[in-house]
């Protein structure tokens, strides 16, 4: 069956704790710069918490307990299937097999407050070495399929391939834990600690199981990041049963094994959240001196607002092509720990990657190994 937790589920890390899997992508984006919770990799299991007492229902589980004597398990299988009309002791049997995972919960935590973000530090895990590589042998195998896309669509093949290196580095890493256990565990044990996202996760376990119904899968089969993200792409089964397409025309959609259908639908998801075919993605910038106009510039955050005219009038220097954009502007800041930021103009290009994964951060990394390996792919081919 990828998102994305916007798409993705999926979903990559936020750059403050830099931990060493991403998510991929299908939360709204509302123009913050938090991204979405997901992991390429399957995290070691957490040590197994003691039992809890029976007279503290409220304590999460221990690892690997049954929702199935749960009774707001049940209450929740029942309402599932009452909205989305699926087979009623299908859906209670189904939710009775999920498994409480404490490695979810721990992992859906955020990072230490105070960490600071690093740009440099969070490109250097995604615009490196090995993703080039594998995007390279990518690129060429799925060359024909990925400029199918781009005409279809209007977006590159380079960003699609971006995404895709990003996700999972093209596949080698789409996680290991069964997604129905993650969802169940987010929908009803999601972590104290932090703002309480089960409605989210109760409406992804909703689509994941009407995903299931839909394709004839049997849910306890499918595997995910800790976020739930499935496949290539990462997205979230709200978001293939919204976005995902059967682009290799065999009559069904597997963003898991087939890599023409994970092309096609990240292509699809970007066109619908916004990308315009020959726009750019973002121009470099030198920013105003005046700090209460770059503040002014700063608060709307990532979604493009003024136009190239309005950030000239503020002090900001754009090269010629980013003063003749036709389009609205964000100033985007990206912070280096101690060092200078990085700061760019974000198109509404830009933006759409951040529906993808609501992460300036994540967004300019897909962009910058997208446009790496095209550059390589070019060389090493002599063109």
């Amino acid at each position: 069956m990828s998102l994305a937790l916007t798409a993705c589920g999926t979903h990559a890390p936020a750059p403050d704790a830099i931990p060493s899997a991403s998510p991929a992508s299908q939360t709204a984006r509302a123009g913050t710069d938090h991204p979405v919770e997901q992991a390429h990799t399957a995290p070691a299991a957490a040590p197994q918490p003691p039992a809890p007492p029976a007279s503290l229902p409220d304590v999460p589980p221990s690892d690997a307990t049954s929702y199935a004597d749960r009774a707001d398990a049940r209450a929740l299988a029942e309402r599932i299937a009452q909205e989305h009309g699926l087979n009623p002791a299908w859906t209670a049997r189904a939710l009775a097999g999920a498994r409480y995972r404490a490695a979810v919960a721990r992992l859906m935590m955020p990072p230490p407050a105070g960490t600071p973000k690093n740009w440099a530090a969070y490109r250097s895990r995604f615009v490196e070495p090995i993703r080039i590589r594998a995007g390279v042998a990518f690129w060429r195998q799925h060359e024909a399929t990925l400029q199918r896309a781009e005409t279809l669509y209007g977006v590159p093949a380079e960003v699609i391939a971006g995404v895709l290196g990003v996700e999972t580095i093209y596949g080698r890493q789409t996680g290991q834990f069964r997604v129905l256990d993650v969802l169940a565990t987010l929908s009803l044990d999601f972590p104290k600690g932090r703002s309480d996202r089960s409605a989210y996760f109760r409406s992804e376990l909703a689509q994941f199981l009407k995903l299931c119904e839909e394709q004839g899968t049997a849910p306890e089969t499918v595997l995910g990041s800790y976020a739930g993200a499935i496949g290539l792409p990462q997205f979230m089964p709200g978001s293939i049963r919204r976005y995902a397409v059967d682009f290799d025309g065999d009559g069904r959609i597997d963003l898991s094994r087939s890599p023409a259908d994970a092309i096609g639908s990240v292509g699809h998801y970007l066109a619908r959240h916004g990308w315009k075919a020959g726009w750019a993605s973002h121009f470099d910038v030198k920013p105003p001196q005046n700090q209460d106009a770059l503040g002014k510039l700063l608060a709307p955050d990532i979604k493009p607002t003024f136009s190239a005219r309005e950030m000239g009038e503020l002090g900001v220097a754009l090269p010629p092509e980013g003063q003749a954009h036709p389009g609205a502007l964000a100033m985007v800041l990206l912070q280096n720990g101690r060092d200078a930021p990085t700061l760019v103009a974000g198109t509404d290009n830009f933006y759409a990657v951040t529906r993808y994964n609501q992460s300036s951060y994540y967004a300019l990394a897909v962009i910058q190994l997208g446009q790496a390996v095209r550059l390589e792919t070019q060389r090493s081919s002599g063109r």
